[in-house]
């Protein structure tokens, strides 16, 4: 497998319902990507896998939103 492509995979809090969607494409060396699953051509977040890793930790904490 190319490292230098990234794997995207829709995050599992995303619904099924057609709704707010992101996918994430953590297997690049030194960065995290994250795009709007609707509009994958509509821009590509770069992230700090630590930063990521801090966002993921803290929304574990919060819960579901609404």
């Amino acid at each position: 497998m190319d490292v230098l492509t990234p794997r995207w995979r829709k995050s599992t809090r995303s619904g099924g319902n057609g709704g707010s969607c992101v996918e994430v494409a953590d297997n690049m060396p030194g960065v995290v990507l994250v795009r709007d699953t609707k509009d994958r051509e509509g821009g590509t977040l770069r992230v700090d896998p630590s930063s990521w890793q801090s966002f993921v930790d803290l929304a574990k904490q919060l819960g579901p939103v609404g």
